[in-house]
């Protein structure tokens, strides 16, 4: 991973992208060491998390995770998933986060040096190269080590740096039987 200590670093974290593409990978995410490695490879201005949240529902399974990231460090992003009926007469669930991480990337991108994308979304491409453009240099996470690949081809090459998610695995994994964020204090 090539990063200077005195870049102005922020990630921005396509949760659904980033959950299944670990999920494939076989791994659980340890948000804490993930945070832990940026702020160690720069100035770690901010860490936002994008995720659509199923209001009307009693309990959701990501509650937990979203209120833990809220108060360790992540700026949250969320907004109401929408229920529908496709039409073939089948429930579906809309929650695409994309407009409001492309808003905020552009926005701060004035004040960074290096953004860091977990995504692996083709729609994200010409994004990067408005970044790009504005001097920010882009490092993607995903993965080409799954079956399919779960990164576009044309978001790898437009990133100055590409980074598998597999190789980080070592670093930023829950330790197998750790507690998740919601069940004690420890590192989720």
């Amino acid at each position: 991973m090539l990063f200077y200590p005195e870049e102005r670093l922020a990630i921005f974290i396509d949760g659904a992208n980033l959950f299944s593409t670990a999920k494939a990978l076989g791994f659980d995410i340890d948000y804490k060491r993930l945070l832990a490695l940026f702020a160690a490879k720069g100035r770690l201005i901010r860490a936002f998390y994008y995720t659509a949240l199923m209001e009307d529902q009693e309990y959701s399974p990501l509650r937990p995770l979203v209120d833990w990231l809220d108060y360790n460090g992540f700026t949250m992003v969320t907004k109401p998933a929408k229920e529908y009926t496709d039409q073939s007469g089948r429930k579906r669930i809309k929650g695409n986060m994309d407009i409001e991480l492309a808003i905020d990337m552009l926005e701060l991108a004035p004040q960074l040096d290096h953004i860091v994308l977990m995504s692996g979304d083709g729609d994200f491409r010409r994004l990067v190269d408005a970044v790009q453009r504005k001097g920010v240099r882009v490092s993607v996470i995903s993965s080409v080590k799954t079956q399919p690949p779960l990164v576009s081809d044309d978001l790898r090459r437009q990133a100055d740096n590409f980074i598998d998610l597999a190789d980080l695995q070592s670093v930023i994994a829950r330790p197998p039987g750790a507690s998740h964020p919601h069940n004690s204090d420890d590192s989720p």
